[in-house]
Formats: C-alpha cells, sequence, structure tokens
C-alpha cells in the first residue's frame, strides 16, 4: 500500500528536508510541495491526497485555518517549530505533532502511524465526489473547495473576504476556501441580501451587528467599508433607518 502525501511550508528549507524523508519511505509518495496552504489548496481540489505534512506558522492562512477550512480531512501531520500550538493539532484530530529541527527516527515513527491506521481501514480517505450542476434556487449556491462541490446554505453565509484569487466564505460554522474572484461570486448572490462594501469584503445585510466609525460588525469580526462603496452602502443603512 502507498500513501500520497503533500507538504506544505513557507520555508524552502524545511520542503528540502520533508523531500529527503519523503523519499526515504517506500511506502509514501509525494505529490508536489507547497509554499502556501492557498497553494495547497488549488492542488487538492485537482488530486486527493492521504497525508498532509503541514507547517502552522504561513502568510494569509495558517495551517489551523487551513485544517478547519476542510470538510473532509486525509491525515493530518502537524510541522512546527512552536510547541505553543500543540493542543490545536490534537484538538483538530492530527496524526502527530512534529517540532523542528524534525528528527528523522520522530518522522519515521509518525508516519508509521498513519500506514497502520490506512492498514486497519481499507478506504479510510476521502473520495471526491463529482461536481454538481448550478441550482436557480436563490437559497443556496455551489462552490469548489477541499476538491468537492460544496452546498452553501446563503442564510449561513456572515461575510466573504477576498484574497487574490481565492476567497473565503465565512459561516456560521466554517470557513470555506475556494478559487473565485469576488466579482465572481457577487454576481451569484443576492442584491437585496449582499452588499460588497470593500474591494476585498462581501457582507450579508441580515448578519449585520452594528456600524460605527467605517467599520461593519458582524459577531466577532468587523469589516472595513472602502471608500468607493460607502455611498451606496450608507444608503442602504439610511433607507431602513427608523
Amino acid at each position: 500500500m502507498q500513501l500520497t502525501c503533500l507538504a506544505i511550508d513557507d520555508e524552502p528549507l524545511a520542503l528540502d528536508i520533508m523531500r529527503a524523508y519523503i523519499s526515504k519511505i517506500p511506502f509514501l509518495q509525494l505529490i508536489q510541495t507547497c509554499s502556501s496552504a492557498l497553494e495547497a489548496m488549488t492542488i487538492l481540489q485537482r488530486q486527493p491526497v492521504d497525508l498532509l505534512f503541514l507547517d502552522i506558522e504561513m502568510p494569509e492562512i495558517t495551517g489551523v485555518q487551513f485544517v478547519q477550512s476542510l470538510s473532509h480531512r486525509p491525515a493530518i501531520i502537524f510541522t512546527t517549530a512552536y510547541p505553543q500550538y500543540a493542543l490545536d493539532g490534537f484538538t483538530l484530530d492530527a496524526v502527530d505533532y512534529l517540532l523542528k529541527p524534525i528528527p528523522f527516527d520522530r518522522f519515521f515513527k509518525a508516519v508509521n502511524k498513519v500506514y497502520e491506521r490506512a492498514q486497519l481501514q481499507p478506504n479510510p480517505m476521502p473520495v471526491s465526489q463529482p461536481a454538481q450542476p448550478p441550482a436557480d434556487s436563490e437559497d443556496f449556491i455551489f462552490v469548489k473547495a477541499d476538491y468537492k462541490t460544496l452546498r452553501v446554505n446563503l442564510k449561513d453565509i456572515l461575510f466573504i473576504e477576498g484574497l487574490k484569487d481565492y476567497v473565503i466564505i465565512h459561516t456560521t460554522t466554517r470557513k470555506i476556501i475556494t478559487l473565485l474572484s469576488m466579482n465572481k461570486i457577487i454576481e451569484k448572490l443576492p442584491e437585496q441580501e449582499f452588499a460588497r462594501v470593500h474591494r476585498s469584503y462581501i457582507v450579508s445585510l441580515a448578519h449585520i451587528d452594528s456600524i460605527e466609525k467605517g467599520r461593519i460588525r458582524i459577531k466577532e469580526q468587523e469589516v472595513p467599508i472602502g471608500d468607493s462603496y460607502k455611498e451606496s452602502f450608507m444608503r442602504w443603512v439610511e433607507s431602513k433607518n427608523i
């Protein structure tokens, strides 16, 4: 049995070490190495893997945030220089947590755990699902994430955050990272329920808790109001004033 794997780390030297270690293990097949979680998401949408070697401290999206965004997770081995994240790792049901610099014998012990679990469960890894056709209903959308097509109920969306070629859909229960532009996703959302308030943010009007000093409060998050969007948004606010 061979296990496919992906190594994600923003440090080139750390990736070099992972390549060398993985090449010594007969049952591991390295699909690719990535310098960011966003790059890894693109790969996973094309090809699921059995195991992720994942750094925690990375720019834009941390390893913990990345794992939390996956609706179906492969086996996870965290690799980090920071012992304070150990609790997060085990809370997310990681197989192991390796502290840098990682000795080879410790690496070997961790991957053996994954291999033994895979032998006990013949089909433990998620299987990608066929894409479903988009629906014309106004109460949900479909987005591609975690190499699946996911249904997202509009009433559950708090706000949407743009990040280069990706968007992060913040819902009441999770974050979904998908390869989309802000312009593309705003076209699919009903304008009476959602408003673009910043170059990088779309908000659910129903979930706005308060507005103060150019910022929108939604749950525990603050979303900035961009200058070019402020006039139209404040017109909507005025229309709701009593």
